[in-house]
This record gives C-alpha cells, structure tokens and sequence, in this order.
C-alpha cells in the first residue's frame, strides 16, 4: 500500500483533520514551502539520523538543520550520523528517497520533534512524494505521532551573495 493512503487511513481513522494538497516537484523543504505558499518555519521536515545501533526520525521546521551534537546529547546517544540514502531507501520503500512523512510509528521509528515547531498552529509535511504534502494542525500531528518533543536544531545561517 502506498504510503499516502497509510497515511490518510491513519488520520482518518483516528478523526484528524487533514488536508492534502498536490504541487510541483519539489525536493528540499524550502522548496516545499515555496511550492505551498507557507513560511519556512511551518513545513516540517523529516531528517534519519543513526546512532548506538539504531535509527530515530527527527522532525523540524525547514527553516533549521539538524544539530547532530544536540541530537547526541538530547538522545543520549554515543555516536551519531546521517542515515545514507540505501538505508532510507530500505526504512522506506513505499516512499520517495526524502520524502517520508513524519510518523516514525508507521515504520517502527521513534520520532523526535524540534520544539520550535510546537508553537505552530498547523504543519505541512511531505506524504511520501516530493509532490503530495499533507497539513495539519501540530496538535493533532502530537497527540497521533507521540514524539518526543526536544531541542534538536539551529537556525540555518543566511546565506550572502558575496
């Protein structure tokens, strides 16, 4: 079953409001956000990181990155690394290669959520394709995710011409 139907059989079947919206390929969470018209900070991104034998789903807003020593740190995990892109590939095969949606329990994941995205009213997330991102209200994403809620990243530096 594709992961977009999982997904809204998920939400569905626990009466989360949802929407689902269609756009132009887009392969960075910036882009997604261009795409949909929303600030960077309310598209949530799903980032893979490795650590101590195993793999957790860390969810931030597009307009951060990954600290991995915050990560580290706030996981307490020894060693921590990026998952590669034949691992995500196999954690999930239903899915474009970076476009998971941030429900880790789909997989048998845990989920860690940046906890500047909780002050969002509603997040927008890919659903599996670079094209398909779903929205919701943060809220209802907690109370189905069950995340652990964590400082995990920094704000990205801006970028200068020169």
């Amino acid at each position: 079953m594709p992961v977009l139907e999982k997904l809204r059989n998920l939400l569905e079947t626990n009466h989360a409001p949802y929407t689902q919206t269609t756009h132009p390929t887009a392969f960075t969470a910036r882009e997604v956000a261009s795409a949909e018209h929303l600030p960077a900070r309310e598209v949530a991104k799903t980032v893979v990181i490795f650590g101590d034998g195993g793999f957790h789903m860390i969810v931030l807003p597009a307009n951060r990155v990954v600290d991995l020593q915050e990560v580290r740190l706030a996981l307490g995990l020894t060693h921590v690394r990026l998952a590669t892109e034949d691992e995500l590939a196999k954690l999930f095969p239903d899915c474009e290669l970076g476009a998971m949606p941030p429900f880790g329990g789909l997989y048998g994941i845990p989920v860690y959520f940046d906890g500047s995205l909780t002050g969002e009213d509603t997040i927008a997330f890919n659903a599996g394709t670079h094209r398909d991102v779903v929205h919701m209200r943060t809220g209802d994403y907690q109370n189905l995710a069950q995340p652990v809620v964590v400082s995990l990243a920094r704000t990205m530096a801006m970028r200068h011409g020169w």
